[in-house]
């Protein structure tokens, strides 16, 4: 099984499961988010399990998109409107797109007064998340690419609550022995029932150990024979970054992937979530390094219409067209 087809899988068991060994119920499931600090793009997190906090219905509420994180940090509350030079601590530039993001998802609204420019919160950003699980995705452990040095990062940096390697290999006391004791292991096992969806179990060979996320931490940033490039990382800094994450989760999710317009390629149902099947190569493909002209399978035709947010809509408390809190007072809606 490929790396995607294997990510895909098990991002939509860990979303349907009621029993899964991560997180809780109702946890929002998302893909490929940078697990950086100080190196921004330098660590990939193959999936991101973030649990739901005691205010995660008002975070629903406002919007389906991510807020910028500029727009949560700046002075901006949900009282007065704040002229928007004044508000925020950071380059006029970002300022500015942060504003004009924040109106567009929701967050923000804005006012003219004259001639300047005056924004407010539609709501206070609220305490929306809990534990956030990180899980590298190997299924082969016979090809482990820079497995070691990745879960050391993760778990140096501890940027996540818990971090869990999935695999589908067997798993031996050398492999444990090869990444850190903090590191979860999960056996992924697979029972195939044709294109339709293959039935997962997981089997927790080893349980997580907590992070210590509310400390600084130790960012690697290259690593070489007996020496290591790093880069400490303060416990403010670390809290900021893991709102990010969570953010960039809640808009994004895990359907990040698109259907081909290829006629080989058909929706199939994997734990009641539509993934792209492809007939000819019998497996689940990724449409944007798969497929093509240049695949002997391929026969040209209209892409399948699914309905990828709708699906996460339905199964999921993610909300893809709330109500949203803007007051609509006179004024507040105009600007120009």
């Amino acid at each position: 099984m490929t790396e995607f087809a294997f990510e895909l899988a098990l991002c939509a068991h860990l979303e349907q499961s009621r029993e899964q060994p991560v997180a809780s119920t109702d946890a929002l499931v998302a893909r490929q988010l940078g697990g950086s600090v100080a190196d921004p793009g330098g660590r990939i997190l193959d999936v991101v399990c973030v649990e739901p906090g005691p205010e995660f219905d008002d975070r629903a509420a406002i919007t389906s998109e991510e807020i910028p994180d500029a727009a949560i940090e700046s002075a901006v509350g949900p009282g007065r409107a704040r002229y928007w030079k004044r508000a925020f601590d950071c380059h006029p530039d970002r300022a500015r797109r942060a504003i004009d993001r924040a109106c567009e998802v929701g967050f923000f609204e804005r006012e003219r007064r004259n001639g300047r420019e005056f924004v407010r919160q539609v709501a206070r950003y609220p305490d929306w998340y809990d534990r956030i699980v990180g899980i590298e995705n190997k299924p082969d452990l016979g090809r482990p690419g820079d497995l070691e040095a990745q879960l050391r990062t993760d778990v140096s940096l501890a940027l996540v609550d818990e971090v869990v390697l999935a695999t589908e290999s067997y798993v031996t006391r050398a492999h444990l022995n090869r990444i850190p004791d903090e590191v979860g292991v999960w056996r992924v096992h697979r029972t195939d029932s044709g294109p339709a969806a293959a039935e997962i179990e997981i089997e927790v060979v080893r349980e997580p150990t907590p992070l210590p996320t509310d400390e600084s931490g130790i960012e690697p940033l290259a690593f070489e024979p007996g020496h290591a490039a790093i880069e400490p990382v303060t416990a403010t800094a670390k809290a900021r970054a893991r709102r990010r994450l969570a953010e960039r989760a809640y808009g994004k999710g895990w359907r990040t992937y698109d259907f081909p317009d290829c006629e080989a390629c058909t929706p199939t149902d994997s734990d009641g979530a539509t993934l792209p099947y492809c007939e000819w190569r019998d497996r689940l493909v990724d449409a944007n390094s798969e497929c093509g002209p240049s695949c002997p399978g391929y026969d040209s035709g209209p892409a399948s219409d699914v309905e990828l947010e709708a699906e996460r809509d339905r199964r999921t408390a993610w909300r893809r067209n709330p109500a949203g809190k803007r007051r609509r007072q006179s004024g507040l809606d105009r600007f120009g």
